[in-house]
């Protein structure tokens, strides 16, 4: 990767970014000042930057920075071996029933997985379950929020913002 800076920060905020891949794909890893804000997977990195700018329109972004690498490097073992911890800090960036229902996830051990009906009980949502897999796929931070431990009401995977591929092989590494 070459180190770019891609222009836009009119609120002064800066987020640095790397991309690599994984066994799931091309992945990209952001931060912020604050922490994590975006784990994003995709075929293309020009998809992945493309996905980037639109969460983040108005910050600066650069590229290849050894922060956002590091991380990428953290998010790749993670990937890898599920049940260790992240340690990463987290800057995710939503409303606050997506803040709700991200923690709510946060809280969902590795190998487990969840309804999206219990996810809205245990935020005190009942009846919100719809709601709940909007929060889901609103969320920018893939694999440290973890929304792939999210199932169907009778178990079943359902769709996942980068493929439901990705969400059974996230899901088999776990159970393993």
């Amino acid at each position: 990767m070459t180190n770019t800076t891609i222009p836009a920060n009119i609120d002064g905020e800066t987020i640095r970014f790397a991309t690599g891949s994984c066994s799931l794909g091309l992945i990209l890893a952001a931060t912020s000042k604050d922490g994590l804000c975006a784990v994003l997977f995709g075929d293309e990195s020009g998809e992945l930057v493309r996905d980037l700018r639109n969460r983040f329109p108005h910050a600066g972004l650069i590229e290849s920075d050894h922060e956002a690498s590091q991380a990428l490097a953290q998010i790749v073992d993670f990937i890898e071996s599920p049940t260790q911890e992240l340690g990463l800090a987290l800057d995710p960036r939503g409303t606050p029933f997506q803040q709700r229902v991200w923690k709510a996830l946060r809280d969902v051990p590795a190998g487990d997985t969840v309804s999206y009906g219990e996810i809205a009980k245990r935020i005190g949502q009942p009846g919100s379950a719809k709601d709940v897999a909007e929060a889901c796929s609103a969320n920018a931070i893939a694999v440290a929020i973890p929304c792939h431990r999210v199932v169907r009401a009778d178990g079943s995977i359902s769709g996942y913002r980068w493929g439901v591929r990705r969400k059974r092989a996230l899901l088999a590494r776990e159970a393993a």
